[in-house]
């Protein structure tokens, strides 16, 4: 049941967060609302306000140029990222992504903002994001402020959002030459969320030497986990098999699973080594072509 509560539908940004200011605490941004109502039926929030922004359009958008990079406005709908051409052509990891992130519905609907705000530690875009050195814009009525997308989420469905600030804008950069990246979640429904999941990033130097990396796991904690032993293992280093099974090791060790009804912990880390091995070694042959 969702109890009852007050609508808001600003028709600018700055009407947005003028009444998000107004209410703070009291009221929750609502976009696509493939997330919030559904802790609303559970119960689990009950705000006083609910303030829709899915028709401000200023936040609705894709930009690319070759010096700034990715800019994805806050309410630009998964569907609309797995379709852009911009997208596919400088970031092919993301489209493929967004294409086994939940049903047809889901992408039509929901944004790429109220995913991240969610932060949700199952949630597909953060980790690949994060692996592409994404960084995220937040504002309010006192200004902006951009943070690295490894920093934002602070623990289970918590980020550093203060309560009168929104989710603006996705930054990612302009990859660097030789870079290749990869993202793979495992489940047992096609639509469904992953019980784990891994991005990887490799960018390589021109003697075939690793140059940088990221590695990120999704749902393996209370946020996307960086695996920066993994990352440092890897600079320096050349193709290597046994180099891929070392790093799968220490994902899996260094990672922070639960027991539930869908994954034993033991499980969860298995997969994790297996799938940093693979994204890994994917991403590495993506830089080498």
């Amino acid at each position: 049941m969702i109890y009852d509560f007050n609508y808001l539908k600003p028709g600018s940004l700055n009407e947005a967060l003028s009444m998000l200011s107004e209410h703070k605490d009291e009221c929750k941004v609502i976009c696509g609302g493939q997330s919030l109502l559904i802790v609303m039926r559970q119960g689990m929030v009950a705000p006083e306000y609910l303030l829709d922004i899915k028709h401000v359009k200023e936040l609705n958008y894709i930009s690319f140029d070759a010096k700034d990079g990715l800019k994805i406005g806050a309410t630009t709908t998964h569907r609309t990222i797995e379709k852009s051409d911009v997208i596919a052509k400088n970031y092919p990891v993301l489209v493929a992504m967004e294409n086994k992130l939940a049903s047809i519905q889901t992408r039509n609907w929901g944004t790429i903002g109220g995913n991240l705000a969610h932060a949700d530690p199952a949630g597909d875009p953060a980790p690949v994001l994060i692996s592409l050195k994404a960084s995220i814009k937040v504002g309010g009525v006192n200004g902006e402020r951009v943070f690295p997308l490894d920093e934002f989420s602070v623990d289970y469905f918590a980020t550093q959002t203060n309560e009168d600030e929104i989710v603006l804008e996705v930054q990612v950069p302009v990859p660097e030459p030789k870079t290749g990246a990869a993202y793979q979640k495992f489940n047992l429904l096609d639509s469904d969320m992953g019980i784990v999941a891994v991005a990887a990033s490799v960018t390589l130097n021109n003697d075939g030497t690793c140059k940088d990396a990221r590695v990120v796991l999704g749902n393996a904690g209370p946020v996307p986990l960086r695996v920066k032993k993994v990352e440092e293992l890897l600079i320096g280093k050349k193709y290597d098999e046994a180099l891929f099974a070392e790093a799968g090791k220490i994902a899996s060790e260094e990672c922070e699973p639960v027991d539930d009804i869908h994954a034993s912990e033991a499980h969860r880390r298995h997969i994790i080594g297996v799938l940093t091995k693979r994204m890994l070694k994917k991403a590495w042959d993506q830089a080498k072509a």
